[in-house]
């Protein structure tokens, strides 16, 4: 944290960049309403299903999962099979279905019931220390839980942030996603952790792609350090 503490001395200009590519991105694709929180297990667990995959192939296996298994009680007690059975259209289902398993079985045995509701009263960096050491629960998917399960104001960088990040130069070229979530604190406007983080990603989707970006129609080239001519 030192070393990122010294790269953030001087960096105003990044600060009012990251403030002008949000607002130009909320005149475009609106400002995102921020809904009331999800239940906090049921935001880790989809967001666990939603490594590696598409939100269509996420969402498609966290339906059957739950249909299976109305309550994740029944998730814990059911065979690995089964579990893999349900979630198959998310991708790495063998290895999602361990990791669910082995987070819903400590949770159970930490607290005597299928609930994350302690984490409410926990900080920052409770949580990171309690639930970011549990195996499967990355930067990305313990942010994802802090800012949709808990409605905290923090940033999860997805690899379309992740990309988008470094064509704007909000992130050095090198830099991976771990250290990303770190790196990009001090730069966020106030209170629009959420609007920036769902617009970037719109954005990486439908224009800033990875393999075809749309600079003829992107509205952000001035901000660009690669733009396509």
């Amino acid at each position: 944290m030192r070393r990122l503490e010294r790269r953030w001395q001087g960096c105003e200009g990044l600060r009012a960049k990251v403030s002008r590519v949000t607002l130009l991105l909320e005149k475009e694709y609106g400002i995102p309403r921020r809904e009331s929180p999800g239940d906090p297990l049921d935001v880790l667990i989809e967001t666990i299903l939603s490594q590696n995959t598409s939100d269509q192939n996420r969402d498609k296996a966290y339906r059957r999962l739950k249909a299976r298994f109305p309550r994740w009680d029944y998730v814990l007690e059911a065979k690995t099979r089964s579990i893999v059975s349900a979630i198959r259209p998310g991708g790495l289902a063998e290895q999602k279905a361990r990791r669910i398993h082995g987070i819903l079985y400590w949770i159970k045995k930490r607290e005597g019931r299928m609930s994350l509701a302690f984490v409410r009263k926990m900080s920052f960096e409770e949580i990171k220390e309690t639930i970011g050491s549990l195996k499967g629960i990355g930067p990305k998917t313990l942010h994802c839980l802090l800012l949709f399960g808990l409605g905290r104001e923090v940033f999860p960088v997805d690899t379309h942030i992740l990309r988008v990040g470094k064509r704007l130069g909000f992130l050095p070229e090198r830099m991976g996603a771990e250290k990303a979530h770190p790196w990009m604190v001090p730069f966020l406007p106030k209170g629009k952790s959420l609007s920036l983080h769902l617009n970037l990603i719109r954005f990486g989707r439908s224009v800033c792609k990875a393999r075809d970006p749309q600079c003829n129609i992107c509205f952000l080239t001035k901000d660009c350090l690669h733009p396509i001519k």
